[in-house]
């Protein structure tokens, strides 16, 4: 591994040896820091616009089996106001099945690189060759902000490393000049006009231009709109820059909360509806059992920890941290997959431990992940009743698991059971009657299936089932007892494409529990 660094017109200058002072294992985040990189014989390049401009590349290889991140340390002097940077890398041919070459990128300003530190300033992942920071601006996915004397460290993330090596060359330009005013941001309210209590509708798993996204958050409020939402929650990986995005998007009619999605290694975490402004570490493994700390980080924020997407393929995706610390789990992402079939199975799984110990147990959600077109926003989405369209409402509804999953604001359902002396219990609600033995009616009322069949499934599997009219408008009821099941929950699925496999799931509820 090895870096050199040069001059905007080329000159050279001594390269970075890789000795005591040049490559440095810390032992936080699974890091590596690089030789420092110094601006004081730097010379002005020409055409500097406001001022001179001051350019340095640094340029090296990391081997395979190089730490998660690797640090580069920029010395920035005073009177700097903004910072640029721009990185390619090597995309070397690998052998099939061999992962290639992937680098991420981000920075931590004078405050340093602490986990959870206040040093952050953006991350942009794969997303963006470029990116820079100022005062008044900064490129989505970074935080605006003075551009403070002292040392700055900008982060790679080498994701996968091929074989031969990962090649890499980072550019660093400091313009000088006035720093300028950062405007404070505005962020959006926690309350819309909603009505009252009711069910609303929302999609909490989205990416604009601030992270990986082609939308931007303009495009994702006209098309949450579009698809019938209520609310919607800003998850951009691993950056909370979009939170002060949304001025003038909100309205009485969409309630916008603020999140991000947390991308380890290990997983992918959606931090629902945490304080605007707050910065979530995602710089740990499974193995480093740091996640209890950072769960606990989005709990103090007033969110919820919802593991996202928990059995994807792609790499780092699978999630590893256990579910011991999680709100709610995304059991469907996207158009509706055997990703998602897995996780749903996982989850009715967990189900059957919570009712036999009467131990608290896990609401499932759904959401689009939507990243452009023609990814669908609202596809699915989660249906919460709630006693207002407010933050903290829809929050106390997911928590509770008052909730259940759509393919799209055209299907509607309900979903309870009645026991003896006229006692009812509602989607996420536990259902008490005098025995085990004691009869209960399930009732499932849909609207918008047309061509679908409904199932009720219990901690047995499925125990009933029942084609749904051709309007899709329906009403199926079945009886059970307690001791024949422990939880009922509905599902409602399309016919099912490829034999010996069940349909595409167009919607599915919570469970209700039953106890004698």
């Amino acid at each position: 591994m090895s870096t050199a660094s040069h001059p905007a017109h080329g000159r050279p200058v001594h390269g970075h040896p890789m000795g005591r002072r040049g490559l440095l294992v810390t032992t936080a985040a699974t890091a590596l820091t690089l030789g420092t990189v110094s601006f004081a014989d730097a010379a002005p390049s020409e055409g500097g616009g406001h001022g001179p401009d001051r350019t340095r590349t640094v340029r090296g290889t990391l081997p395979t089996g190089a730490p998660d991140f690797v640090h580069l340390p920029v010395e920035v002097p005073h009177g700097v106001r903004e910072i640029a940077v721009s990185y390619t890398y090597g995309k070397t041919p690998v052998p099939a099945g061999t992962p290639g070459n992937a680098l991420d990128i981000g920075i931590f300003d004078e405050r340093g690189t602490e986990l959870g530190g206040r040093g952050f300033r953006g991350w942009s992942g794969g997303a963006r060759s470029s990116f820079f920071i100022r005062a008044d601006a900064a490129t989505p996915g970074y935080i605006a902000g003075p551009v403070r004397a002292g040392t700055w460290h900008i982060a790679l993330g080498p994701y996968t490393v091929a074989p031969e090596g990962l090649p890499y060359e980072v550019t660093i330009t400091l313009r000088f000049g006035p720093a300028g005013t950062t405007p404070e941001p505005l962020y959006p309210p926690e309350r819309a006009k909603g009505r009252g209590r009711a069910w609303y509708r929302g999609d909490c798993h989205l990416h604009s231009v601030h992270s990986d996204g082609g939308r931007t958050p303009a495009g994702i409020a006209a098309a949450a709109r579009a698809a019938g939402l209520d609310f919607i929650n800003s998850s951009e990986h691993n950056t909370y820059s979009a939170h002060g995005a949304w001025a003038g998007l909100w309205g009485d009619d969409l309630l916008v909360l603020t999140g991000e999605e947390v991308t380890t290694r290990n997983g992918h975490l959606i931090a629902l509806a945490i304080d605007p402004g707050t910065f979530v570490d995602w710089r740990y493994r499974a193995r480093d059992n740091r996640f209890g700390h950072y769960a606990k980080t989005v709990r103090r924020a007033g969110g919820l920890v919802v593991p996202a997407h928990p059995h994807a393929t792609c790499v780092g995706c699978h999630w590893k941290f256990g579910f011991g610390d999680a709100d709610a789990v995304e059991v469907w992402n996207g158009a509706y997959s055997p990703e998602d079939e897995v996780a749903l199975a996982e989850w009715d799984n967990s189900l059957v431990a919570s009712a036999r110990w009467a131990k608290p147990w896990i609401p499932a959600m759904g959401n689009s992940d939507a990243h452009r077109e023609p990814d669908r926003v609202g596809l699915p989405q989660t249906v919460v009743l709630a006693d207002e369209l407010s933050r903290e409402a829809i929050v106390a509804g997911i928590r509770a698991g008052h909730s259940y999953i759509a393919e799209s604001s055209a299907l509607s359902l309900s979903f309870g059971a009645f026991g003896g002396r006229g006692r009812h219990a509602g989607i996420g609600e536990r259902l008490r009657v005098d025995g085990d033995d004691t009869p209960v009616t399930v009732r499932l009322e849909v609207t918008g299936a047309p061509g679908c069949t409904a199932h009720f499934v219990t901690d047995q599997g499925t125990l009933f089932t029942a084609g749904l009219p051709e309007s899709g408008a329906g009403t199926v009821e079945w009886r059970t007892t307690p001791s024949h099941s422990a939880y009922v929950r509905a599902e409602v699925r399309h016919p099912a494409t490829v034999p010996g496999l069940p349909g595409a799931m167009a919607a599915l509820t919570n469970p209700v529990f039953l106890e004698g």
